[in-house]
């Protein structure tokens, strides 16, 4: 299956090519990537339905309402949105049209997650239980669910912990990412975070060593990654954001053999996380 993006980590390889231009991250037009690959059984339209959704307490990644409809009962569901933390997206009603297949959806729509979130704690509880040194995951924006759902994937077979990705401007775990991840979304906790910047901040206070893929680093291969390591990747056009990537303690760098000068994201993961697994092998995996 084709990958739409594939300017994530951005490195110099053996020809001391650079990149001097990104393209830009292809979108359907008129609709984000998350309208176009989710199925029906993740969109929720209606009031009443919507309402149920969020007395069940299932985990949704957005919501979206039709601009200028903030009365009656929209506006109650709204309220109870935000107290959880819930992005609400005011959007056109022929976008909801479309998200809905032309059905009925009284101005609203909630994109449920196909699987439950867990938590930061969750995760870091896992790895104490499995008696290992953390080994976690931090995506920056990552918004094709291939990607996403390779990442899960490869972050099962080999070891990791835990992912995390932003409530904002991300793809969530849609259908299309856990068809992506080939049964890894039901093993692989991830947790979404309000804030990377801030997640990373908390992770360092808790031991963790923050390392960032990315140009200009030391060579992967070269560098110990056997302790409490989170490894941070970034968006498919922007990669790693400014601020994020100034958090981190540490960057991590692939060397490049071809003429192509950058790896789509999702391979880019499978090289590093491949290592981290290799060298805790080869420490006895604590």
């Amino acid at each position: 299956m084709p990958f739409l993006a594939f300017v994530e980590i951005k490195m110099e390889n053996k020809h001391g090519y650079k990149n001097k231009s990104k393209k830009p991250d292809r979108k359907p037009a008129g609709a984000t990537r998350e309208f176009t690959d989710t199925v029906s059984e993740c969109v929720v339209s209606g009031r009443n339905a919507v309402r149920e959704l969020l007395a069940a307490e299932r985990d949704i990644d957005k919501i979206y309402v039709t601009s200028g409809d903030r009365e009656g009962s929209i506006k109650l569901l709204i309220a109870q949105a935000m107290e959880r933390k819930i992005p609400v997206i005011t959007v056109d009603k022929t976008k909801l049209d479309a998200m809905c297949g032309g059905a009925r959806h009284q101005g609203i729509v909630a994109m449920a997650a196909e699987h439950n979130y867990s938590s930061v704690d969750e995760i870091l509880a896992y790895a104490e239980e499995k008696g290992e040194k953390p080994f976690i995951i931090i995506l920056d924006g990552v918004e094709d669910p291939h990607n996403l759902g390779a990442i899960i994937r490869s972050a099962d077979c080999l070891g990791a912990h835990g992912v995390i990705i932003p409530k904002r401007r991300a793809v969530g775990l849609t259908p299309t990412v856990a068809k992506a991840a080939a049964g890894a979304t039901e093993h692989v906790r991830v947790a979404k975070v309000t804030n990377i910047a801030s997640t990373i901040d908390e992770l360092k206070e808790r031991g963790l060593w923050i390392y960032a893929a990315d140009m200009g680093g030391d060579e992967y291969y070269n560098t110990d990654l056997t302790g409490s390591a989170a490894i941070v990747l970034g968006s498919e056009g922007a990669g790693i954001s400014r601020l994020v990537k100034d958090k981190c303690d540490f960057t991590l760098s692939i060397k490049l053999h071809g003429m192509v000068n950058s790896m789509n994201v999702s391979c880019a993961a499978a090289v590093i996380f491949a290592e981290v697994a290799r060298q805790r092998d080869m420490k006895g995996g604590k």
